[in-house]
């Protein structure tokens, strides 16, 4: 056997064995799937530069503070974590690293949302389910933009987000303070807007409402409608997978009363 095909055979096992054993480690010991755990990655959003109504220095100042939440996240967990393993979560530091963690991480996340949500000039399209949702919500767009854009100019360092709640259908506007702090819980967010002055000041000084109208000029609306689609499905297909059983006369499932029969004879 030549001696190049004999490594080459040798490389392709080694290749097939690391493949098997990653798949191997997605398991756990009763077979079901896990999700490998790995650190978060900064995220490339350079295709905002050159937006109009945002400098490209803000852009890439704005780029830098997110990279820093993110090595930020990074490296609170590693430091909780090793201090869950040496025992020390009775300590001041374990609960200060704790308190931070939420205004990192979640620094981390609004900030992928935000650009994400950018980028994009069209206007919202009335066929999508979105614009439906919005409108059975508040009665109208425009109404809905009124609320929006005056909850990004209240007094304050935080975010704007239009919510989702998968338990009502309901569409409400949020003012969240500094990163984690305010946050409707079980809700799904669609729509982002960053307000601390980071977002704005370098092109619009103290004049927040015509950043909020620059921001609002370049909404990707089929990031926000994909975002929403996906919630409902999510919601869709929750409901069918706990679909409740038949109810017997009187309440509890017909499953239940028959087995409650056998038991009392």
């Amino acid at each position: 056997m030549p001696k190049r095909f004999y490594l080459f055979c040798v490389l392709v096992l080694t290749i097939g064995l690391s493949l098997a054993g990653c798949e191997q480690s997605m398991h756990d010991s009763a077979g079901r799937r896990v999700q490998p755990v790995k650190d978060y990655r900064a995220k490339d959003f350079s295709r905002l530069k050159g937006m109009e109504g945002f400098s490209d220095m803000l852009l890439e100042n704005h780029f830098s503070l997110y990279q820093g939440y993110v090595k930020n996240t990074n490296m609170l967990l590693d430091k909780v974590n090793s201090l869950i393993k040496s025992g020390e979560v009775d300590s001041v530091e374990y609960s200060e690293l704790k308190r931070r963690l939420g205004f990192e991480f979640n620094g981390m996340k609004l900030h992928e949302l935000y650009f994400s949500n950018l980028g994009n000039r069209q206007p919202c399209d009335p066929g999508e389910a979105i614009y439906d949702a919005i409108v059975n919500n508040f009665g109208s767009f425009e109404l809905w933009k009124k609320d929006f854009l005056a909850t990004g100019s209240m007094r304050g360092i935080g975010w704007v987000v239009l919510y989702f709640d998968p338990a009502s259908g309901r569409l409400a506007n949020f003012w969240i303070n500094e990163h984690e702090i305010n946050h409707p819980a079980g809700c799904q967010p669609l729509l982002v807007m960053d307000v601390w002055e980071h977002a704005y000041m370098l092109d619009y000084q103290l004049d927040r409402r015509k950043y909020t109208e620059a921001f609002f000029n370049h909404i990707d609306w089929k990031e926000v409608a994909a975002r929403y689609d996906q919630a409902v499905a999510a919601v869709e297909t929750s409901a069918g997978s706990t679909a409740e059983a038949p109810q017997a006369p009187g309440g509890g499932s017909l499953e239940m009363t028959e087995h409650s029969q056998q038991s009392e004879q």
